[in-house]
């Protein structure tokens, strides 16, 4: 019986994923297997010593010390693209919330007093003040063409508008989604003058902190609208709201409220509603819980953000998972270590990622508790289990 961990409220459609004759799912519970998590803060939280994954139900992990579970040999999971519909939607009803006046408009609109014929002659009279203008041939910007950032793209594609996008990491996957109308930016600066919105869809890592900063908003074509969706601190805000305020920039939407930016009559800011969708929560919830699933029961590993993929079929016999640190012999140690035993080895898959490696063996026969301990002994070897 596998014991989960949930730390937040978790989908009841990803947590029917884990049957009940195989799983325990709790709120509260000692010496979990894994940990089902939204946005808990883990970074202060006593990782108990018997987690093996920690699964995170959409796809950034700033609020997961990723770095202190891979040193104990834990991996991170996480959901790219399950929200990516959710996402895109808002993008786009953020392009229209900005370049039709919609929020100050409707504000107008509110406070405006008297019986109906004075409400409906103030109204003639101040809609001139909320003249917009229409998405198509206008031009967007895209930076980062992962699973959100391709269906921005292509839902403005459809709707008549430009595309220029810019991701130099761009995966094979989505570059097959993308719209072959999509135009490749060489570098962030180079879209920057060419663009009427521009959206923002990439993690936020040392590279990425304010990577619209005062010099680049200097780039931008006036009258231009920012959009963030991604993460807080990818654009300078106190740099944006200089240029808002001097007339360069048109407006800017994100989903991330703050004391400098909430009350600005050309911000429109969001609770963080980006993945706040039924149907995202859902597939955030069953993507990541088949994830945990299948590494705790056969231990391959799709879509975690510290541990490289590693699908291996089972083979008969017995498995067991190795985690160590990405350096030379290593396999090598693992498989005479396992030969002394007497272990046939039938199937083995070795894969790195970064300064970790992993490996799954099949072997013939049961694998006796020293060869596990002298595995484990050898210098390196994060975690090691028999699965």
């Amino acid at each position: 019986m596998f014991k989960i961990l949930t730390l937040n409220n978790i989908s009841v459609a990803g947590l029917e994923r884990l049957p009940r004759d195989k799983y325990e799912v709790a709120s509260e519970m000692q010496h979990p297997d894994a940990i089902l998590v939204r946005s808990f803060k883990m970074h202060d939280y006593p990782i108990p010593a018997t987690v093996k994954a920690v699964g995170r139900a959409g796809a950034g992990v700033n609020n997961i010390p990723v770095d202190k579970l891979s040193a104990r040999g834990i991996p991170v999971f996480n959901a790219p693209g399950a929200n990516a519909n959710a996402v895109a939607e808002l993008v786009l009803a953020g392009m229209l919330l900005a370049c039709r006046n919609i929020c100050p408009a409707w504000d107008f609109a509110r406070r405006v007093e008297g019986d109906d014929a004075g409400i409906d002659k103030q109204v003639e009279a101040g809609k001139k003040d909320y003249v917009g203008y229409e998405l198509p041939s206008r031009t967007l910007g895209v930076i980062g063409l992962g699973a959100i950032g391709v269906r921005v793209a292509n839902i403005a594609i459809r709707l008549g508008m430009k595309v220029i996008g810019y991701d130099p990491s761009i995966t094979v996957q989505s570059a097959w989604k993308l719209s072959s109308e999509v135009q490749q930016a060489v570098s962030v600066d180079d879209m920057l003058s060419k663009v009427d919105f521009l959206s923002f869809h990439v993690p936020l890592l040392d590279a990425t902190r304010n990577m619209l900063s005062r010099e680049r908003i200097k780039l931008l074509k006036k009258g231009a609208v920012v959009l963030n969706f991604a993460r807080s601190g990818i654009i300078d805000d106190a740099a944006l709201l200089e240029a808002l305020d001097a007339g360069r920039i048109y407006g800017y939407v994100c989903d991330f409220p703050s004391n400098l930016l909430k009350n600005h009559p050309r911000v429109v800011t969001l609770p963080h509603l980006g993945a706040s969708t039924e149907e995202a929560e859902d597939n955030c919830a069953i993507m990541v819980a088949d994830q945990v699933r299948d590494f705790l029961e056969n231990g391959n590993i799709r879509n975690s953000v510290n541990f490289p993929e590693v699908l291996m079929p089972r083979s008969e016999g017995y498995r067991i998972g190795i985690v160590n640190v990405n350096v030379p012999n290593m396999v090598g140690q693992i498989s005479t270590t396992m030969a002394k035993a007497g272990l046939n080895i039938v199937d083995l898959l070795n894969k790195s990622k970064g300064n970790l490696a992993y490996t799954l063996a099949d072997v013939e026969t049961p694998i006796p508790a020293s060869v596990i301990q002298e595995i484990a002994a050898i210098e390196g070897v994060l975690a090691v289990r028999v699965i």
